[in-house]
């Protein structure tokens, strides 16, 4: 009788405890996913401002054919990526294309004065930050979660109950994600690729700017 009764009370027991390993395992594995969703909604809302962005610029210099199929090229890539490794990869060459836009934009101060690009510049530059926080919270979240399957006992069970590790979502080249934030007010270029504004020869005594003519001092 008693021995029938500990065996009860041991069954229920171990029934408890996998229970509860599940469904902190669960918990987890929702946490990575709402994260994620998070990061979805601010990635959709960055590729829903490029078109106009690309529209904009064009309308000062429609001759850059080049770098608009690029940006074009680079958000359909970043629109069509699965999972947050490809989705990374993807984000990062559409910062890079979107580098080369600004740099464009360097070159036309009406371009950079119009409040149509001023606003989507704003935007743009919000979104970033937002992408930004919202994949320190995912990969926080993911970083908690892969430690939960891969640390005892849950490890001996996440297998079993179709549990894997999860992807971090790191842009390749960080450097890319701050290129979009670029200060067009300032006497700085916002990129190393933006093209050259007419220049001052190296410094020399009395020297006016090289597209002027000599004028008496």
């Amino acid at each position: 009788m008693w021995a029938a009764i500990i065996i009860v009370v041991v069954i229920v027991l171990l029934i408890l405890f996998l229970v509860g390993i599940y469904n902190g395992m669960v918990r987890a594995r929702n946490r990575v996913d709402e994260a994620w969703s998070g990061i979805d909604v601010q990635l959709k809302r960055r590729h829903d401002l490029i078109p106009n962005l690309v529209e904009t610029v064009k309308g000062y210099a429609a001759h850059e054919a080049g770098v608009f199929e690029a940006v074009t090229q680079a958000r359909a890539n970043a629109m069509s990526a699965q999972g947050p490794a490809q989705a990374a990869q993807a984000e990062g060459a559409l910062s890079s294309a979107l580098g080369r836009l600004f740099a464009v934009a360097e070159a036309y101060p009406q371009l950079r004065a119009s409040e149509n690009f001023q606003q989507l510049q704003g935007e743009l530059t919000n979104t970033e930050d937002q992408i930004a926080g919202a994949r320190r919270i995912y990969n926080g979240n993911v970083q908690d979660f892969n430690t939960k399957i891969q640390t005892f006992p849950a490890t001996l069970f996440a297998g079993m109950f179709g549990f894997s590790k999860r992807e971090f979502f790191e842009i390749e080249t960080p450097a890319d994600r701050d290129v979009p934030v670029v200060s067009f007010g300032s006497g700085t270029d916002g990129g190393s690729t933006a093209p050259a504004a007419p220049s001052s020869p190296p410094p020399a005594p009395v020297s006016p700017p090289s597209s002027a003519p000599d004028q008496p001092a």
